[in-house]
């Protein structure tokens, strides 16, 4: 098999680098079943110098072809780059996941025993996402609790044939604001009765920067914007399944409502709280404490974008 690793990037250069160095640092076995691999590098539109870096060492990656287009998103830079991809299976990460050294190689195991298990390529791999914070050495991680995903297809570390992806459709451009592009494209599998089949040995460590409390304005951009594309999602597939991903039921209104105490509890009031955990050393703990009110401008963003759709309409 050949391997197209697509990876979109936008303005990420910093650990972009350390995400190039280590897919170029891939070991295979002598056995391997991989006959090759590329890394297809989407750059959306960066402002911080991505391509200047890359053209002054272009040497130093020679697994990475790059292409560039004005910003428009995650969904439109993946589709340009599995447009692109030579290869048979693309492996879809993000800019900001430093992968082992043995990942290509864990993707393959797990793809040639799915179909040994199956009789057939009906099926993609589902790696593991470690989140750290830890720039000089986010391989360090652990893994936590936090790090569990139920998602069926999520595009943080995924292998799947390119002609499934083809068949459903590639991911929908309307996608253009955070969010639900690639839970989408998921159903989309699912109604072709694609499986997944887990691949813990594929190991990426999702790198973000330690939480502050300057950080929480876009945070709540992100959480408004991903309840707009959640009506989006539910548009297209209107199913209680997806309404419980995107959180348009009457259980997460209760549920986000009682616990911010119907918004009292926002970033304004849980600011002192927020700084104590941080200063303590306790960012992660701090971020997942925001999500109360984080959580609260979702379900407030679902609901006022699908009363706008029903307007609309």
């Amino acid at each position: 098999m050949f391997f197209s690793v697509v990876i979109p990037t936008y303005n990420r250069q910093p650990i972009l680098e350390k995400c190039l160095r280590a897919l170029e640092a891939q070991e295979f076995s002598t056995s391997s079943s991989v006959s090759d691999y590329e890394v297809v590098l989407i750059d959306d539109g960066s402002t911080d110098g991505t391509l200047k870096w890359l053209a002054a060492h272009k040497d130093e990656f020679p697994h990475v072809r790059w292409f560039q287009q004005n910003h428009a998103g995650p969904a439109a830079a993946r589709n340009l780059g599995v447009e692109q991809a030579q290869g048979d299976t693309i492996i879809f990460i993000d800019s900001d996941l430093v992968v082992l050294k043995d990942f290509l190689q864990a993707h393959a195991n797990a793809l040639v025993a799915g179909q040994k298990q199956l009789d057939c390529d009906r099926f993609f791999t589902y790696g593991a996402v470690i989140n750290t914070c830890n720039f000089d050495n986010p391989t360090a991680e652990p893994y936590k609790i936090t790090d569990f995903s139920a998602a069926f297809f999520a595009t943080g570390n995924v292998a799947i044939p390119k002609h499934w992806l083809e068949k459903a459709g590639l991911f929908d451009n309307s996608f253009h604001l955070y969010g639900w592009e690639d839970l989408e494209l998921g159903v989309r599998l699912k109604n072709l009765g694609l499986k997944l089949i887990k691949c813990p040995a594929a190991v990426g460590y999702h790198w973000h920067p330690a939480f502050k409390l300057e950080q929480i304005p876009s945070l709540i951009e992100k959480e408004i914007q991903r309840g707009r594309m959640g009506v989006l999602f539910y548009q297209k597939h209107p199913t209680w399944e997806v309404r419980m991903m995107i959180q348009m039921t009457w259980l997460h209104r209760l549920l986000w409502g009682i616990l911010s105490l119907n918004g009292a509890l926002n970033e304004k009031t849980m600011a002192p709280f927020l700084r104590w955990l941080i200063n303590l050393g306790r960012p992660q703990l701090a971020l997942e404490t925001a999500r109360i009110f984080l959580n609260w401008y979702n379900v407030k963003g679902v609901y006022e974008a699908y009363a706008q759709m029903q307007k609309a309409s």
